[in-house]
C-alpha cells in the first residue's frame, strides 16, 4: 500500500523537534519511530497514532478517529485518524502531541511482556 506523501511530510515537520526520530517502512506505510518506539505511522488515507490507553476513549471523541482493529482484535492505545480529520496544523499537532506524550512512557517492544 502506498502512503500519503504529503501527510508524511506534515508528520515529519510536526515531529521536527523530537529527539531520536527514525523512519521505517512498515504497517503498509511509513512509520516514525521515536527513541526506538513506534509513535506515528502514515498510511494511504490516515495516520495511526500510538497513544496512552488511559486517554484512548477521550481521544476517540474526535471526529475521524477509530480504534485500530486487526484480525478482529481491538488495540487500545492505537488509533487510526483519517487524513481529513488532521487537515489543519492544530488538528495534526493534537494527535502528534498525544503520541509524543505517550512515547515518553511507552516501553520498547523488547521491554514489553510477550503473551
Amino acid at each position: 500500500m502506498a502512503f500519503d506523501q504529503l501527510l508524511a511530510e506534515r508528520v515529519r515537520a510536526a515531529l521536527g523537534g523530537a529527539r531520536g526520530v527514525e523512519e521505517k517502512r512498515m504497517f503498509g506505510g511509513l512509520t516514525f519511530m521515536v527513541r526506538g518506539k513506534m509513535c506515528v505511522s502514515v498510511g494511504k488515507d490516515r495516520v495511526m497514532c500510538r497513544i496512552d490507553p488511559v486517554v484512548h476513549d477521550e481521544a476517540l471523541q474526535h471526529e475521524g478517529s477509530r480504534t485500530v482493529t486487526m484480525k478482529g482484535r481491538e488495540y487500545r492505545g492505537y488509533v487510526y485518524v483519517e487524513t481529513r480529520a488532521v487537515g489543519t496544523k492544530r488538528d495534526l499537532d493534537y494527535w502528534i502531541g498525544l503520541a509524543l506524550d505517550y512515547n515518553k512512557k511507552a516501553k520498547k517492544p523488547d521491554e514489553e511482556e510477550m503473551n
